[in-house]
C-alpha cells in the first residue's frame, strides 16, 4: 500500500480482541474475514503485541499464510514498548515500559515474523517511556525505516515534548499519533494535545473512539439517539461522524469484528454533520453550555 500517511479509510480495524473471538480463529475463516473487509474498502489493520499477549498477531499473520494472495493488500500497525507482568524477566514481575534498542528492535523483527508480513507500514511506540534515551531510540527506529523493516514510525499516548525529544534525536519524520479522542473523551481538544498532533504533521488516530460505549450513556446517548434519526444514522456511526469532522480527520480504530457491525458503522460513518449539531453534541458530552 501507499507509504502515505494519511489514513483515507472511514475507520482502521483495531485487532485488540481477535484472540477472544473463537470464531476467527482458524486461518481459513479469518482469511475470509480479512478479505471481506479488504474488498469493503477497509485495508489498515491496527495491532500491538500486547493484544492476547501476542495471540493477536499470531492469528493474523496464520491467516495470511494461510492465503498469501491478501498480505500485498493489508496495511498493518503494530505498536511495541509494553511489558507485561507475565513477560517481565525481572524478580519484580512488573508492567513497565522499554523504549531500548535491545527491546525495540527484536520486537519489529518478531512482529514481522508473527504477521507474516514483509514491512510494517507503520509502527508506533505504545507509550512513553520516562526511561527514554532519546538518540539510542531514535537510532534504531531509523535503523528499522532504512532496512525496509518499518515503512513509518509513530507514537501512541505521548505528550508534544515526549515526541518532540524522540523526533529531535532522529532522521526520519514521525508520521502518526494514536490517542483517546471521543465524544466521552475530548479533552485532547482543550489542553492544546490535539493542535500540537496537527501542528506537528502527526497523522491522528482515535483509539476507544466510542468511549468503551460510555457515549451511549445518559444525557448524551440520548442526543446521539434523537439526532441520529435525524441524520438516518446510527448513533456509534453519528459519533464517529463527529470525530471525522474535526480537522486533520482523525480516523477511529474501532475494536468490533462483528460482521454487522462493521457493516453498520461503514454506511453510518461516512455522514457528514453540520457545525451546529457538532457542537450540540460537544455540550452534551461536556456536561456544559459552549462559552
Amino acid at each position: 500500500m501507499s507509504d502515505s500517511p494519511v489514513f483515507d479509510v472511514p475507520f482502521m480495524l483495531g485487532m485488540m480482541r481477535l484472540h477472544e473471538r473463537e470464531a476467527l480463529h482458524t486461518p481459513e475463516r479469518l482469511a475470509d474475514w480479512i478479505e471481506a473487509r479488504l474488498d469493503q474498502g477497509l485495508y489498515w489493520f491496527d495491532h500491538a503485541d500486547i493484544y492476547g499477549n501476542r495471540q493477536g498477531e499470531s492469528l493474523f499473520g496464520a491467516a495470511l499464510k494461510r492465503r498469501p494472495s491478501l498480505a500485498g493488500r493489508v496495511s498493518v500497525v503494530t505498536k511495541a514498548g509494553i511489558v507485561t507482568p507475565g513477560r517481565d524477566t525481572s524478580p519484580h514481575g512488573i508492567k513497565h515500559y522499554d523504549s531500548s534498542p535491545t527491546y525495540l528492535i527484536p520486537a519489529i523483527d518478531d512482529a514481522l515474523l508473527r504477521l507474516g508480513v514483509d514491512r510494517l507500514d507503520h509502527f508506533l511506540l505504545h507509550r512513553p517511556d520516562p526511561l527514554m534515551n532519546a538518540e539510542a531510540t531514535a537510532s534504531a527506529l531509523d535503523a528499522a525505516i532504512d532496512a525496509g523493516k518499518v515503512g513509518a514510525v509513530g507514537v501512541s499516548n505521548f505528550l508534544p515534548e515526549q515526541w518532540r525529544r524522540l523526533q529531535s534525536a532522529m532522521r526520519h519524520t514521525l508520521v502518526a499519533h494514536q490517542l483517546q479522542l471521543s465524544l466521552a473523551h475530548p479533552e485532547p481538544l482543550f489542553d492544546g494535545l490535539y493542535d500540537a498532533v496537527l501542528s506537528d504533521g502527526l497523522s491522528p488516530m482515535a483509539w476507544s473512539p466510542l468511549g468503551g460505549g460510555t457515549v451511549f450513556e445518559d444525557v448524551l446517548g440520548a442526543s446521539l439517539s434523537r439526532l441520529a434519526q435525524a441524520y438516518s444514522a446510527s448513533s456509534s456511526g453519528l459519533a464517529l461522524a463527529w470525530l471525522r469532522a474535526l480537522p486533520g480527520h482523525p480516523v477511529p480504530v474501532i475494536g468490533t469484528l462483528k460482521e454487522e457491525r462493521i457493516d453498520e458503522l461503514l454506511t453510518a460513518a461516512r455522514h457528514d454533520i453540520d457545525r451546529a449539531t457538532w457542537f450540540a453534541l460537544l455540550e452534551e458530552a461536556r456536561g456544559q453550555r459552549v462559552a
